[in-house]
């Protein structure tokens, strides 16, 4: 008679190994806070360029921030902006730009300025008869938009805007120094200017439109470079946690390469998303994608090659081991 098979317990709730796939290696070491330097010299250089680009161009901003109206017009038949602005040049309407889409000759953008309480009705109005009458009578294209701002308003939102990006810049700092320690938030508010440099830099080189939309992006930006950095300096906290007598430079160095992976997946992903809204999301959304595009670029940048090295320099060790 076959003796009873025995029963191993520890065989029953054993669970084959997780093997997940990386990025990257599990061992990677790259000297990143070895090349501190270099990088902080590219990145003052980018800045000062950006400052000189604030006196000599400045942003071109948007009828939210400068007052006056925005009308966006789409032609049955492609033209010119040339033969556009021949068209308007009887309504004598002040400092008019009008702004080829790039849909084929057909979309376009006017942008002037208007006396504080003039009817925009009366405008648009006027407008329609005059391009209906140069086309026989017929109304051979459409107003899709209308926006119109006082100059006291677009001031008024011009400094709010400005508030609202240094109000972000420091209490996302305050926030990071009360979670982690001074170090770390002087290393991100650091970061943080440096990205808003940056990306505004990029949206002056380009002359895009800057309103209230790139704004928002604006802030996002702000928000993303500090989840990166946030990511970053709570693993460096728990590895001096771990071995508490460990070279400051080192810990930094082996956490910005644990984190690395997470680091390029996260930014990717959105890169992807933000490439596709930039290529094919039509002129009125590239200001906000490239704002986007180059603010979560500089911004994991700025993580690691801006608030580590920071953090290097100022970083207390008692409290970051304790």
């Amino acid at each position: 008679m076959a003796e009873p098979q025995t029963k191993n317990p520890a065989a029953k709730t054993a669970r084959p190994e997780l093997n997940f796939r990386t990025l990257l290696p599990k061992d990677l070491e790259i000297d990143f806070v070895g090349k501190r330097k270099l990088f902080l010299i590219l990145s003052t250089i980018l800045n000062v360029l950006a400052i000189g680009l604030y006196f000599t161009q400045g942003l071109n901003f948007g009828v939210d921030f400068t007052g006056g109206t925005a009308i966006r017009l789409r032609f049955e038949e492609p033209t010119t902006a040339t033969a556009l602005r021949g068209e308007l040049g009887e309504l004598k309407l002040r400092d008019l730009t009008v702004q080829d889409f790039g849909e084929h000759g057909r979309e376009f953008l006017l942008r002037f300025e208007i006396d504080e309480g003039e009817q925009m009705s009366s405008i648009s109005e006027t407008l329609t008869a005059l391009l209906a009458g140069n086309r026989g009578g017929e109304q051979k294209f459409e107003i899709l938009s209308i926006d119109s701002v006082g100059p006291k308003v677009g001031a008024d939102l011009r400094q709010q805007g400005f508030l609202a990006v240094l109000f972000a810049t420091i209490f996302m700092g305050i926030y990071i120094t009360i979670r982690f320690e001074p170090s770390f938030g002087l290393g991100a508010v650091v970061a943080l200017v440096h990205d808003v440099f940056i990306t505004v830099g990029a949206l002056m080189l380009t002359q895009l439109s800057f309103d209230l939309t790139t704004l928002a992006a604006l802030l996002t930006v702000i928000g993303f470079s500090v989840h990166d950095t946030i990511i970053v300096s709570d693993r460096v906290r728990e590895n001096l946690r771990r071995n508490p007598k460990a070279e400051l430079e080192n810990v930094i160095n082996r956490s910005i390469n644990e984190t690395l992976s997470r680091t390029l997946l996260t930014t990717g992903t959105a890169l992807f998303v933000l490439f596709a809204l930039y290529f094919l999301g039509g002129k009125g959304l590239e200001p906000f994608a490239l704002t986007l595009l180059v603010g979560f670029i500089t911004g994991t940048y700025s993580s690691i090659y801006i608030a580590a090295p920071v953090v290097l320099f100022w970083s207390n060790r008692s409290r970051l081991a304790s």
